[in-house]
């Protein structure tokens, strides 16, 4: 088969609104009741097999921890191992399957979700993951979907992209998958993450060893079953259920690994990269370190912003799946003439939010991921409740005795360095410091040092000259700046996401970029008419 193939053009994903009523609604209540109804139990797929162990952890919802879903069978070294020889068995015929065949599997997979996996995608998230419907939605709906088609035109785009040729000549560009296997680690927040991250490289005819976050594999699964059903081949993408040190004994000493794709904490990914450069004489090749890490976002206020906009930013930009996304406001920056009326309306609203189990759908607030993050978070906010410099303005009360709630938190400080101002908590706590609103540009000073991350941030000002100042001077302060917004929902295909600084490689997942990261290219020259003689004109004599 022959021909320039052109891809459908990628259009964003419409946002369902769940409203009383709805098809869409009834759908999803229907999905929830039947994965409550029934345990589960979850392999992990190695090449063709599925592969149990006998050896299981089991799976609760967050908001309510009694409540079992299903069981997933633990692996150990041996599986990593297993799995990366399933990749590289699969990776000749995987490698050199026509780039249009492959498009047409992820592009599948996308029409799969987008109708028939909707409702069981999303609930499995809600279920798994404590996402409210609309959280799930944008997530586990809307954003892989839009994943999956935009990066096939991305791919179609590199693909495209070659370079002139002169006379007698023609030059073209091959882009080559890695030489070896590709290590995808994912984080629980998200199941878009969770999906793009296996499903961009090896779109790019790469083979991937994938081992999800555990609080994740519910959706997971999910996402497996899909990837099957659209067509990817056996051994192409294999997921495993092992602890990250174990993955990384195997994995990271293997001469044949080509690259990581990751999203996850800085620690974690600053000792995969220290490893990968201690192990770096062990490997075929120099491998790809692609990571997008932690965040200490902000919002910060000008004295000419609206108080209902501003204060809906940083309820929606902290709050939203209870702080858990790398995005999430955590500090904000409020000018002192502005401050009583923000103040007035901060409390009044976040009294407002209701908070419960994801199968409540008046629930904004749910549950936060497990008992390890929640003891975490509750260790901030009693933190604060002893430190003279910092008071609670609202919330501050948790409880863990049927789901892991812990309500909206937010904290005043006198102290712009102190901890809560600068750590990164992953929960549904925002410090706020309240600055002389005479000193907007000595406080963009204090918002650029303040934090080692740069992943997320945003002004909100009716002061165009302000706007510019804050767009300049937090220029190195995050690889996501809105203005006039949250910091949060950035959209596939219109605003690549990604950070630099503590925050990772910022290769901009949801943009062409990410793709070049999973190939490597070759150039190649051919010349028509070869020259037969080494003599060039400037030899001859006069």
């Amino acid at each position: 088969m022959n021909g320039f193939f052109k891809v459908p053009v990628p259009v964003n994903e419409p946002i369902l609104n769940y409203a009383p009523g709805s098809a869409e609604r009834i759908d999803l209540k229907a999905a929830l009741a039947s994965a409550r109804g029934k345990q589960i139990d979850i392999p992990m797929y190695i090449g063709g097999e599925e592969v149990r162990t006998g050896k299981t952890s089991r799976i609760a919802p967050p908001h309510d921890h009694q409540h079992t879903l299903g069981h997933f069978h633990l692996g150990d070294a041996s599986h990593v191992k297993v799995a990366i020889d399933a990749a590289l068995a699969a990776k000749n015929n995987w490698e050199n399957l026509p780039w249009e065949q492959r498009a047409a599997i992820f592009l599948k997979a996308a029409d799969l979700i987008a109708g028939p996996y909707r409702a069981k995608l999303n609930a499995a998230t809600m279920l798994g993951q404590s996402k409210n419907a609309f959280q799930a939605e944008i997530d586990s709906a809307c954003e892989i979907i839009d994943f999956l088609r935009f990066n096939v035109a991305f791919m179609s785009q590199i693909y495209n992209d070659q370079p002139q040729s002169g006379k007698g000549m023609w030059n073209r560009i091959e882009y080559r998958p890695l030489e070896g296997f590709v290590f995808a680690l994912t984080p629980f927040n998200f199941t878009a993450i969770a999906g793009n991250l296996p499903t961009s490289a090896a779109m790019m005819g790469n083979v991937v060893v994938w081992k999800p976050a555990n609080t994740q594999i519910y959706s997971a699964n999910v996402l497996m079953e899909i990837f099957k059903e659209a067509g990817v081949p056996d051994g192409v993408i294999n997921l495993v259920y092992v602890d990250g040190p174990t993955a990384g004994e195997v994995i990271f000493n293997h001469p044949d690994f080509a690259g990581i794709h990751f999203t996850g904490s800085t620690g974690v990914f600053q000792n995969i990269w220290k490893t990968i450069g201690g192990n770096i004489h062990k490997y075929k090749t120099y491998p790809r370190i692609v990571g997008e890490t932690g965040g200490k976002d902000f919002i910060v206020m000008h004295k000419t912003a609206k108080v209902d906009e501003s204060v809906t930013a940083i309820v929606r930009g902290a709050f939203e799946y209870q702080g858990q996304k790398c995005s999430a406001a955590s500090r904000a920056y409020v000018p002192s003439n502005l401050w009583p009326a923000v103040k007035v309306k901060l409390i009044e609203t976040v009294k407002l939010l209701k908070m419960g189990p994801t199968e409540d759908f008046s629930n904004f607030v749910n549950a936060v991921i497990d008992e390890r993050s929640f003891d975490k978070i509750a260790n901030y906010i009693e933190g604060v409740k002893q430190d003279s410099e910092t008071e609670i303005l609202v919330g501050g009360s948790y409880d863990k005795s049927k789901g892991y709630f812990i309500e909206p938190t937010i904290v005043v400080t006198q102290n712009p360095k102190s901890t809560t101002m600068c750590e990164e908590i992953f929960g549904p706590v925002l410090t706020l410091f309240v600055y002389d609103e005479n000193k907007f540009e000595e406080t963009l000073d204090l918002v650029n040092t303040t934090s080692e991350y740069a992943l997320t941030g945003a002004i909100i000002s009716q002061d165009r000259y302000a706007i510019e100042l804050a767009t300049s001077k937090l220029r190195n302060a995050a690889g996501n700046f809105y203005i006039n917004d949250k910091p949060t929902g950035a959209v596939v295909g219109q605003q690549p996401f990604g950070g630099a600084r503590g925050s990772g490689t910022n290769d901009k997942a949801g943009a062409m970029v990410n793709l070049l990261r999973w190939v490597s290219m070759r150039t190649i020259k051919e010349t028509f008419v070869t020259p037969t003689r080494y003599e060039y004109p400037f030899l001859s004599a006069e």
